[in-house]
């Protein structure tokens, strides 16, 4: 009985891991149930263009970061797709937040010093999982100026990016309001994996994202100005 007990615990663990992945997929499928019905009773007023340029396998969803809600649109327009996503390391303090964050595909990310876990552990899900990745690349609402981790993840993982713009409320408030909200979709933009990585690509990818988000914002409104939500809040 005691040569058996290494296989029993091998078997034990391999059952809880696939418990926790099963549990992953159940509770990601039931947030997006909640937050589309959320979002619909508060605002009930959103349109989702050029849902046919979304691939069928693993890519990388990547915006300009508007509002606080703009990925939770970008998720459900590109549904079913599930999709994992960066968070600041401090929203996983709170043992519930970190609970509800871990189970939605979320990870721990230093936006100060951000470590090599930044990349690996992206790069590994877009490879292993059937589950695609949105990122910001100018990190915070505030910022427009674009962060090149985006092309390495890529590049690595072997996967496209998909760039989407978000236009509409950027407060709480006038979503409450049924303003209405527009995400785009455009064309991926293929990494060549056998180019090294430098500034010349990084620039070039960023330069490709820069150019589509443009094109993406024109085709909803040419008029389009984004206005931070931060210089509305001091008005």
């Amino acid at each position: 009985m005691n040569n058996l007990q290494p296989f029993l615990k091998l078997g034990i663990l391999i059952t809880e891991n696939q418990f926790r992945k099963e549990l992953k997929i159940v509770f990601y499928s039931f947030i997006r149930i909640v937050a589309r019905l959320i979002v619909w009773i508060i605002n009930g007023n959103a349109h989702y263009l050029n849902k046919k340029n979304l691939p069928q396998g693993n890519y990388i969803l990547v915006g300009p970061h508007r509002a606080w809600f703009d990925m939770i649109y970008f998720a459900l327009g590109a549904s079913p797709k599930k999709f994992s996503f960066m968070a600041k390391k401090e929203l996983f303090k709170n043992p519930i937040l970190c609970f509800i964050l871990v189970h939605a595909n979320a990870f721990a990310v230093d936006r100060k010093n951000p470590g090599p876990s930044a990349i690996k552990i992206p790069v590994r899900w877009l490879k292993k999982r059937d589950l695609s990745l949105i990122m910001f690349p100018s990190g915070t609402r505030h910022s427009q100026k674009m962060k090149g981790g985006v092309v390495l993840i890529a590049k690595l993982a072997g996967v496209p990016i998909i760039p989407a713009v978000y236009q509409g409320p950027v407060t709480f408030k006038h979503l409450m309001a049924r303003k209405k909200v527009t995400v785009n979709f455009g064309q991926p933009i293929y990494v060549d994996r056998k180019v090294r990585i430098n500034d010349e690509l990084e620039q070039k990818v960023i330069t490709q994202l820069q150019t589509a988000f443009q094109q993406l914002d024109d085709q909803i409104d040419p008029n389009y100005v984004y206005v931070d939500p931060k210089s509305l809040k001091q008005k």
